[in-house]
């Protein structure tokens, strides 16, 4: 199986992206991450016992042309641990790609597997951490490991303006990189701006993102709680198209 590849868009930043997606999908860093990646994808769930699971780290994917990065928190180990697509094969996939479909981001409102048709306009899907986490709580020392992966991907995303922090754990690592202080509280909704570095027009670290849009992570805790609506998801995407000077779909 190959790396997961961005959609279509830019050519010469969709080349640079795929050899950086490639560079995700064979890192093998941190060998707690690589040993419960791989154990899982061996130790199937029963409903996915007749599929081949991903098992490595897992590229970003969308529109190498992207105004707007979704960055979230790590893959889902019987998600995009299994289908190779940021995500992808999980409920918290299910609800946030309805949302972009919604929100004039995405052609389809289902995101299955690699192949199924999915395209995203306007928009990168990425997580701070590539490799699924035990217990869904990657360490510090994974997360920095995994971060530089992040910085590299968002220097070459040159449109992009606005990033969507999905959960704190996100917002938290983009605040480092952006050079944000004091950081303001995470919540959803919360619009942060990035400072910007002398002689540039945002931060280095984040690229051409000029501010960073909270909202909380499309977990099953989240949706089946009530504490993410889909009217909250859409506020939250429709506000990012707004910041991005994108028109309303």
């Amino acid at each position: 199986m190959s790396a997961a590849s961005p959609s279509s868009g830019n050519a010469s930043g969709g080349a640079a992206l795929r050899l950086l997606n490639n560079e995700v999908a064979a890192c093998r860093r941190c060998d707690r991450l690589v040993a419960w990646r791989e154990q899982t994808a061996a130790q199937k769930r029963a409903a996915f016992a007749d599929e081949d699971y991903w098992g490595r780290g897992v590229p970003g994917f969308g529109d190498p042309a992207a105004a707007v990065v979704l960055v979230g928190l790590a893959p889902a180990a019987h998600g995009a641990n299994r289908t190779g697509r940021m995500f992808t094969g999980d409920r918290s996939g299910d609800f946030l790609y309805a949302a972009l479909h919604r929100c004039g981001f995405a052609n389809q409102p289902t995101s299955e597997r690699a192949g199924d048709g999915l395209e995203l306009r306007d928009a990168y899907i990425t997580a701070a951490v590539r490799c699924a986490p035990p217990a869904n709580k990657p360490t510090p020392a994974e997360r920095d490991a995994c971060r530089p992966f992040l910085e590299r991907e968002l220097a070459l995303l040159v449109n992009a303006r606005v990033a969507v922090a999905l959960g704190a754990f996100a917002y938290g690592v983009l605040c480092t990189l952006g050079g944000v202080r004091p950081r303001p509280r995470f919540g959803h909704g919360v619009t942060t701006e990035v400072p910007a570095v002398a002689g540039s027009s945002g931060s280095e670290a984040l690229g051409g993102i000029a501010r960073i849009v909270c909202s909380f992570h499309p977990s099953q805790q989240n949706t089946f709680t009530g504490r993410l609506t889909a009217d909250m998801a859409d506020t939250v995407l429709r506000d990012a198209r707004r910041l991005a000077n994108l028109p309303s779909a």
